[in-house]
């Protein structure tokens, strides 16, 4: 059973189409990447499996459930780290989990163990007492990160988590997102870095609001090896998708002509 369904997602911000019929799904405990440069849609689709922003076409379904109309349900299988600031950078590290506990209507019990599992994790533990605005970039992430796990949530959406991070936080985030997916999770991110996509166990390129590429990494770069456009003897994710950008961009000419 797919854990994330986009079935045909649209929607228009003004005279600019920002999804123009995108559609994927995410099977239960995978690591899915959405790839793509600036504008390409990804903000917008994962805003839109979360319930943030309301369709103009298409349907979303998150853990069985169509965003449009599950409220309570589908949030309560959600967890969500925003491309931009989601934490109080007033609060320490450890008011802003107590804040985010009491949100989801945490039990105080069920709050102590998770959010020392959390900040053991994230190695966030030493921390505890400084706030969100004294924390590097990485730790931020994390922090923001362990606010969503809080609820221990079935789905993870997480938008360009490690844009503007230091390598070895980078990393470190990598090896906790996989870390959740072997316990059950399936998480759904964002990124601009093509040599990520390795790192998911699917991946799918986006422009302009539409999908150019789908499938397993490994088998994505088979394919490209053996096609004409790959003209290296060792292809690479930024060669396959850069040859699969250039081709919708040859298509729209030729359809613009």
């Amino acid at each position: 059973m797919n854990a994330i369904e986009a079935q045909e997602l649209t929607r228009d911000f003004g005279a600019t189409r920002a999804l123009d019929g995108l559609s994927f799904a995410v099977p239960r405990g995978q690591l899915f990447g959405l790839v793509g440069a600036d504008g390409a849609g990804k903000t917008t689709a994962i805003r839109a499996l979360a319930g943030l922003i309301a369709l103009d076409g298409g349907r979303a379904l998150v853990a069985g459930r169509d965003v449009a109309s599950g409220g309570s349900l589908v949030r309560e299988s959600l967890g969500l780290v925003p491309q931009q600031s989601s934490l109080y950078p007033d609060l320490s590290v450890a008011e802003n989990l107590r804040f985010f506990a009491r949100l989801f209507c945490l039990p105080k019990q069920d709050f102590r163990e998770r959010s020392a599992r959390l900040l053991g994790i994230t190695r966030l533990e030493p921390f505890a007492g400084r706030r969100a605005d004294a924390l590097s970039g990485g730790m931020y992430k994390k922090l923001a990160l362990a606010c969503a796990l809080l609820h221990r949530p079935e789905v993870l959406l997480l938008d360009e988590p490690t844009v503007g991070v230091d390598p070895v936080s980078r990393r470190e985030l990598w090896a906790l997102l996989h870390e959740f997916v072997a316990e059950g999770m399936t998480v759904l991110l964002s990124t601009p870095y093509m040599d990520e996509a390795e790192r998911c166990h699917r991946v799918a390129l986006v422009h302009e609001g539409r999908l150019l590429l789908e499938g397993e990494p490994g088998a994505l770069l088979d394919d490209f090896a053996r096609s004409p456009a790959c003209r290296q003897t060792a292809p690479s994710f930024e060669t396959l998708f850069l040859a699969r950008l250039e081709q919708a961009d040859r298509e729209r000419e030729r359809g613009d002509a």
